[in-house]
């Protein structure tokens, strides 16, 4: 595999092309961005962290039948993933209020719902990814309503697995956000990461935030949170 010109770069992550057309290198960065890029700054072993975390997710979610982009981790901020066509929708997960959710209902954080809700949100970074419907994102013609229906059945699966995952490790999963994305041949597969910058992790004992909240909010001790999910993700794993 040879590693060529950059296609891509986001505020976390940067993609490469290689020479083979339906792989890409995905490098994961220290940039920490919040509040839609408003807040910026850098994050010690993010990127590695971020990397290391993700990696032993998506195969742990590989190895119970969710199809994912990855393929292998190829060094300590990069790995190597099948090309995907990204759809335009975030997919959020949400377990327990908290966030922009608490903020636009008036609740407080930290109550569990007795459903799981599902917001999806049209990634727009001029609009602020705005949170949109169902209806919406089958105007846009981000999505039909078939993909919608398959990627909800998808994204509750995903739920399923990282609460039983994350509760291994004494950790609360509060909410996240995935992406998806298309092969070649249209099938709909996880794509992007999962780490603490896409998730709200808080420690069942302590209730302290142990993700990208610590950013966020000044909290500090960012680096010091990513690497104690990194281990006990690998503790719980044996790996």
């Amino acid at each position: 595999m040879t590693k060529g010109a950059m296609l891509y770069e986001g505020k976390a992550k940067q993609v490469f092309a290689t020479d083979n057309p339906e792989q890409v290198v995905v490098r994961f960065k220290d940039d920490a961005t919040a509040f839609n890029a408003q807040k910026r700054g850098n994050v010690d072993l993010k990127g590695e962290m971020n990397n290391a975390i993700t990696t032993l997710i998506f195969e742990y979610l590989n190895e119970r039948g969710i199809q994912t982009h990855f393929i292998k981790k190829l060094d300590e901020r990069e790995q190597l993933v099948v090309k995907v066509d990204i759809i335009p929708l975030e997919m959020v997960v949400r377990n327990y209020s908290a966030g922009s959710m608490a903020q636009r209902l008036g609740v407080e954080e930290g109550i569990k719902s007795p459903v799981t809700i599902f917001d999806i949100c049209y990634k727009k970074d001029e609009l602020g990814d705005p949170l949109i419907n169902d209806h919406h994102a089958v105007f846009l013609g981000a999505a039909t309503y078939e993909e919608l229906k398959d990627m909800y059945t998808l994204t509750a699966r995903i739920n399923e697995i990282l609460i039983e995952l994350f509760d291994k490790m004494n950790i609360i999963l509060v909410d996240f956000k995935i992406e998806l994305g298309k092969t070649a041949d249209g099938t709909i597969i996880l794509a992007d990461e999962i780490s603490p910058d896409t998730c709200r992790l808080w420690d069942k004992d302590t209730m302290k935030k142990l993700d990208k909240d610590r950013f966020r909010r000044d909290l500090g001790e960012v680096t010091e949170a990513y690497v104690e999910i990194y281990e006990r993700l690998k503790k719980v794993l044996d790996k």
